[in-house]
């Protein structure tokens, strides 16, 4: 019998529909309880994030550890419901304390564009968003896209009217527009956790073993001359988010296979700081 996703657009629409529609009680409360229901059913999901604590923090006692992987699903269904809402306006609107925003203001004001790289955690969908509403800036997220067309249409609906505009992982002519934009003194924001076959990346030290982050961000900053600046978000409350700034990193237009070496060793110990941080909000599944 054919099985539904949890990803097809069934489930994306009813998640938006109670995000969008439901009461606030609802919207507060429900996520956390459908978040364990996908621990409990979706078992490929439920090892991935056992694997991932077991990175980043170590062997911990039983009970600790499926109290983490708990928290890890309730955080994650609760940011998935308060996304989908970002582009409601009055009290839906998330809201989010920004440190290290001086990193921020030393990148925007060099005016050659940023390269805003980050990490699949708590929030990640609301720093483009938020930062294009705050300091008016024009954004485009890079992501790979989602099996299910329906859903991926249905969630990049509610991004473009939240203030950003997506570029999709496999389009022939990506490379170009994304540089375009940098060059013209925009904002690409690209996930650093995130590879998919065939895209070129640069191995590093990441979590204490070996790891890889892609390629693009560094060729891209190469490419525009543009910083690289480092940004990652995490969830402290309800609609609550705190997103981190780190130094922006830069990279010369002639640079060598060792500048981008360390370009990238330094990107994945940040990422390794920021996760060690918060080992509950880290969605790698």
């Amino acid at each position: 019998m054919k099985t539904i996703s949890h990803e097809a657009l069934f489930w994306r629409k009813l998640a938006h529909w109670g995000a969008s529609k439901g009461p606030e009680w609802w919207v507060r409360y429900s996520p956390p309880f459908f978040g364990w229901a996908a621990a409990a059913l979706v078992p490929s999901a439920r090892h991935a994030v056992h694997n991932n604590l077991l990175r980043i923090r170590g062997a911990v006692p039983r009970a600790r550890n499926a109290s983490e992987i708990l928290a890890t699903f309730s955080t994650y269904a609760s940011c998935l419901a308060e996304a989908l809402s970002t582009a409601e306006v009055g009290p839906r609107a998330p809201e989010a304390a920004i440190v290290g925003l001086e990193h921020a203001h030393a990148a925007f004001a060099l005016k050659r564009g940023v390269v805003l790289v980050t990490a699949h955690t708590a929030g990640w969908d609301i720093v483009g968003p938020l930062l294009a509403r705050d300091h008016a800036l024009p954004m485009l997220i890079v992501m790979a896209q989602e099996r299910d067309g329906g859903a991926r249409a249905l969630h990049d609906d509610v991004r473009v009217r939240s203030g950003v505009h997506i570029v999709h992982v496999g389009d022939p002519l990506a490379s170009i527009s994304l540089l375009r934009h940098v060059q013209s003194g925009g904002v690409v924001a690209l996930q650093l956790d995130r590879t998919v076959v065939g895209m070129r990346t640069r191995k590093v030290s990441l979590l204490g073993g070996q790891g890889e982050v892609p390629e693009g961000p560094l060729r891209l900053a190469q490419a525009s001359g543009a910083p690289i600046l480092p940004v990652f978000c995490s969830r402290t409350g309800y609609r609550q988010y705190i997103i981190e700034v780190f130094e922006s990193i830069s990279l010369t237009r002639r640079a060598d296979a060792a500048e981008l070496d360390r370009a990238a060793t330094e990107l994945a110990a940040v990422m390794t700081t920021f996760l060690q941080k918060h080992p509950t909000q880290w969605f790698h599944f």
